[in-house]
């Protein structure tokens, strides 16, 4: 994730790079909106906002590629939740994979995204080459690799936060139970099931 600075200073070089980057929205200066805590999206929506398959979704959580940080599957009848954060990856590892990178690369790329915070993945741009993957920070380093040639196509994460933002908006999202709420559930299932003994025993007794 290291980047690679370009060996031209031509300006003519340089003027060329600054355009191609403007004209693929990467530099840098989109607003971002905080997301609210505590909110989910089960597999299916995390899918639709990520343009991913199913199988894709539950292949990377098995695979500790992507793994829903809201909850996690616990057996039979449970749901996956996904984050805000956890679909913005989503939909970088599916772009990344379109352009060719290979999964081992994916993973590296990842698990360094994740040292991040939610706002910090909003003005990270990443480079490709198609073998590497470089992290810019700044519209220079954007620029840089752009004019050097390391960068053959990027991803704005602060454009692809907005796209999820957007569809996201349009679908279902769920409130994250903490273990209060977790306990009072089972607490009520226990005497619906009590409640329902006792009618049970009135009518055979």
């Amino acid at each position: 994730m290291a980047v690679t600075k370009g060996n031209s200073d031509s300006p003519g070089v340089r003027g060329a790079a600054i355009r191609q980057a403007g004209e693929q929205g990467l530099l840098f200066g989109d607003d971002v909106a905080a997301r609210p805590e505590g909110i989910g999206y089960r597999g299916p929506t995390a899918c639709s906002a990520a343009g991913i398959t199913y199988r894709q979704l539950d292949y990377w959580a098995r695979t500790g590629l992507v793994e829903p940080s809201v909850r996690a599957a616990q057996g039979s009848g449970s749901a996956r939740l996904y984050s805000f954060r956890d679909i913005l990856v989503l939909k970088v590892v599916k772009r990344l994979l379109d352009t060719g990178i290979s999964l081992q690369q994916i993973r590296a790329a990842v698990a360094h995204l994740h040292n991040r915070g939610t706002d910090d993945l909003a003005r990270v741009t990443l480079m490709s080459d198609g073998v590497s993957v470089y992290e810019c920070t700044s519209s220079d380093e954007v620029v840089d690799l752009l004019q050097g040639g390391q960068g053959v196509f990027g991803i704005a994460l602060g454009r692809i936060w907005q796209e999820v933002d957007g569809t996201l908006a349009e679908l279902p999202a769920e409130q994250a139970e903490g273990p209060a709420d977790a306990t009072a559930e089972a607490t009520a299932e226990s005497r619906h099931a009590d409640e329902l003994s006792r009618r049970r025993a009135r009518r055979t007794g």
